[in-house]
């Protein structure tokens, strides 16, 4: 990330394969987006749908998916796609390098570790879930107008 804050719409903050930027993204997100993928892509889910969709509930549904894959179709790369969708849907950002259900059939723990670092790099870190964030941003400090009379 340049440093800017906020990032500007329209592009990402990171690319596809950013994770092998940072050592310490390598390790955590990247790693758990490859061996546990339902995890970071229920927290993403979460924020995503502004709560309305559970981390848990996420993670199953992924779960499932990828499990029925085995046997038919790799049905889990449609529904984290469109997640991927929502999150540049919300930001201007271009279905890049491919399309989203290209990107998560072919790279899926890549997209899924990108997609959680454009959270976080935004400023919504899905570790921290909904709730928090919600409240975070009900609570964020008003700028007072000068209060000499």
């Amino acid at each position: 990330m340049s440093g800017e804050y906020p990032p500007p719409a329209g592009a990402w903050t990171t690319g596809l394969f950013g994770c092998f930027s940072d050592c310490k993204s390598l390790a955590q997100l990247s790693l758990l987006s490859f061996f546990c993928p339902c995890i970071p892509l229920g927290q993403v889910a979460e924020v995503l749908d502004k709560g309305v969709t559970s981390c848990g509930l996420a993670g199953l549904i992924y779960c499932l998916l990828l499990h029925a894959g085995v046997l038919l179709l790799p049905c889990h790369c449609l529904y984290t796609c469109t997640y991927r969708r929502k999150l540049r849907a919300a930001y201007g950002l271009p279905p890049e390098p491919c399309g989203d259900c290209c990107v998560h059939f072919w790279c899926g723990p890549c997209a899924l570790s990108q997609m959680y670092r454009e959270l976080k790099n935004r400023g919504a870190d899905p570790a921290d879930g909904w709730e928090a964030l919600s409240q975070k941003m009900t609570t964020a400090p008003v700028p007072m107008k000068d209060m000499t009379r």
